[in-house]
């Protein structure tokens, strides 16, 4: 298994690459030289960037200060580092608060790490597994956050009535009997 552990890290960003509705969301953690950028669904960014406020939120409102205000880290708007490859799939995201540091812990899993355990004698299995280990000031975080929030909201506005993506065309709308709207 490989974990490569990003403590601290240099950049680590949630970042796209395509049109509204084709777009591949990807996220990139750097230190040094080391790239390592994971292919992700929209809905982890998302249930990512909603959990890392909810963590900062409760253990370090004083801490997490948004980006641009007085202590808080710079905004970065800078697109993904290219060229890249995407190094693999993330299965699973964890989050954690590290209270000793106080520094928010992100990992990135291509696996369930509960099946690594369950699984001992599948060494071909087990060593192809890699994993990605960020860690982050509040304030990084909050940035962080920020632009994930921003990236996700950037797509296609959703359906007012089902709330699906609506693509330029139309879409068939199941609030609506299945009726294109």
């Amino acid at each position: 298994m490989t974990v490569q552990d990003f403590d601290p890290a240099d950049r680590f960003v949630a970042g796209t690459v395509g049109p509204a509705g084709q777009r591949a969301f990807y996220l990139q953690a750097s230190t040094g030289p080391l790239v390592v950028t994971v292919g992700v669904e929209k809905q982890q960014v998302s249930i990512l960037a909603d959990r890392i406020n909810d963590v900062l939120d409760q253990l370090a409102p004083a801490d997490a200060v948004e980006p641009g205000e007085p202590g808080g880290v710079a905004e970065d708007t800078e697109p993904l580092q290219t060229p890249f490859d995407e190094d693999w799939r993330v299965q699973t995201l964890s989050l954690a608060w590290d209270e000793d540091r106080q520094r928010l812990v992100i990992e990135c899993h291509d696996h369930d790490p509960d099946e690594v355990d369950e699984q001992p004698d599948d060494e071909v299995g087990v060593l192809a597994r890699n994993s990605i280990r960020v860690s982050l000031s509040p304030a990084e975080a909050r940035a962080f956050a920020r632009r994930s929030t921003a990236l996700v909201a950037a797509g296609r506005p959703p359906c007012p009535f089902c709330g699906n993506p609506l693509d330029p065309t139309g879409h068939i709308c199941p609030r609506a009997n299945g009726y294109k709207r």
